[in-house]
């Protein structure tokens, strides 16, 4: 297994990817361990000489003006830990635990946090034996960073909380048992420590990070589906035309245009209709497939862009600066940035699903395609993929609630010290949502996508017509798959197949095998 060395500054999106799904250890540098230790001996200083220290030797949040004796001082973050730990909700997904765990170690690898090695070195080593904190995931208001999550994070680090046992999907034991049977001793905090650990955006980021990874994906796979759509409702592809689209140079709208012309390249299918055809131009959902999947792509790679500034970034408080030998109370532990990006990638990927439902109705829908009814032979007796689009409809309503952004609320906390709050970890649960039901809506167009292009090819039945090199490619690979629907089954096991293959990306693989990479 391959190992990513984490040293606070150079840690990527898909590196964050990898090692949340299971296919990278981490490891820390030297040049971070150093800086690590540098930092650490600075508040043993500070905490020897009595110095006042927000978190340190005072109490947090409204009670920073209270002084915490020097014997006590190891008490005080273990309580900060014990209050804190005041989730609500259902568990985490284990990959964004993962994810957590990544960018905590990064953030505190920088070395201006104040926290020991050895502690350090300890979350590390549970990430990479696979022992996953078991973390509620509701209660963050997104402001003083995810402090609950964050909390229950360090509980399991305590051994006082609880793991998501290995072999049993979902099942949580002790902490204390699942460290002691890796032979792991648990932290007892020391000064700064338990802070430096919850305060930052690590849950909300976590979400963050492998959402617009996935969504990078997925800008790919409505790019495929949309081009199996408009060959099998037979659209004209003169709304791709490079001309246009240079008239109108938004990066998206341009890398979407080429997709479609090449998905579409040598297609006899449609070819056959070129001349001859009575429409002059196709509905928006086929015409402007560039413009709207192209404003998505953008708002996606600027979600890409923040998100890779903020999982190399320092978001806890206060800081301390070794080199000019101070701490400094400040807010990087804010959510804001994060909170923003999350609300328009939820916006973004919710409108890859509104087009994409536009183009399963016209598919099914008789009428507009001059295909079979719900693209069944037998109607009546069978109802075909009617009740499919029924499906997607309802997803793509429910992504028109959960894309109301959650970044405009606030609501104060801690007796309005902390007096506003980015509710960045609602956006991030919101945008996670989103993405989930944009998958399934594009698994729905490629079932759809490719029932339909069955009976398109075959309009001429004595010589059935191929489709272009990337839309053929595309729909042998879901026919090898789910085979055509020639009366009615379960449904849902199909949209589960197609759903598959649009999660694990394997139709871009398949697609980019033979028409090279897709922008």
């Amino acid at each position: 297994m391959k190992t990513h060395i984490l040293d606070g500054s150079r840690l990527t999106i898909p590196q964050i990817y990898e090692i949340a799904g299971k296919k990278a250890h981490a490891k820390l540098n030297q040049s971070a361990r150093q800086k690590i230790n540098r930092t650490r001996r600075l508040v043993d200083q500070w905490v020897a000489d009595g110095e006042t220290i927000y978190g340190v030797t005072t109490g947090f949040g409204e009670f920073s003006n209270i002084r915490v004796k020097k014997e006590d001082i190891g008490q005080l973050q273990e309580n900060l830990i014990f209050s804190h730990a005041a989730g609500a909700g259902d568990i985490l997904p284990s990959e964004i635990v993962r994810a957590m765990m990544i960018l905590r170690i990064n953030a505190l690898a920088k070395g201006y946090s104040g926290i020991r090695l050895s502690t350090v070195e300890l979350l590390l080593k549970m990430l990479n034996k696979g022992i996953i904190p078991a973390i509620p995931s509701q209660g963050s208001v997104g402001a003083s960073g995810d402090l609950v999550q964050l909390a229950h994070l360090v509980l399991a680090m305590m051994g006082k909380g609880k793991v998501i046992e290995k072999s049993k999907k979902g099942k949580v034991i002790n902490a204390a048992a699942a460290l002691r049977q890796n032979r792991l001793r648990p932290v007892k905090l020391t000064a700064k420590e338990g802070l430096a650990l919850i305060n930052g955006t690590q849950m909300m980021t976590a979400y963050a990070a492998l959402a617009v990874y996935r969504a990078k994906q997925l800008a790919k796979i409505a790019d495929i589906a949309s081009a199996v759509s408009v060959e099998t409702l037979r659209g004209s592809d003169t709304a791709y035309d490079e001309r246009i689209h240079q008239l109108r140079p938004y990066k998206g709208q341009i890398d979407t245009a080429k997709n479609m012309r090449r998905l579409m390249k040598n297609s006899r299918l449609r070819e056959s209709h070129r001349y001859g055809d009575p429409r002059v131009q196709d509905a928006y959902s086929i015409r402007c497939i560039p413009q709207v999947h192209g404003a998505s792509r953008d708002a996606i790679d600027y979600v890409y862009d923040k998100v890779s500034i903020e999982i190399n970034s320092v978001n806890d408080n206060p800081l301390i600066f070794p080199e000019d030998g101070i701490h400094l109370e400040g807010g990087n532990f804010h959510g804001q940035p994060m909170a923003f990006a999350l609300d328009f990638l939820a916006i973004a990927l919710s409108e890859l699903a509104n087009i994409s439902e536009r183009r399963i109705e016209r598919l099914v829908n008789g009428s507009l395609s001059g295909l079979p009814r719900f693209l069944t032979e037998h109607g009546g007796l069978n109802s075909g993929l009617m009740i499919a689009q029924y499906t997607a409809a309802s997803l793509v309503s429910e992504n028109k609630v959960l894309a109301h952004p959650a970044s405009v609320d606030s609501i104060p906390t801690s007796a309005n010290q902390e007096d506003h709050n980015s509710m960045g970890s609602i956006s991030a649960q919101k945008a996670w949502r989103v993405l989930k039901n944009t998958q399934t809506v594009l698994a729905i167009e490629l079932l759809c996508s490719c029932q339909g292009m069955d009976f398109a090819r075959m309009l001429n039945r004595k010589n059935p017509l191929r489709s272009g090199d990337g839309t053929e490619t595309a729909y042998r690979f879901v026919r090898n798959h789910i085979s055509h629907l020639n009366r009615d089954r379960i449904l849902y096991e199909d949209i589960q197949k197609a759903l598959k293959l649009v999660e694990n990306g394997s139709i871009i693989d398949a697609v980019e095998k033979k028409i090279g990479h897709l922008d």
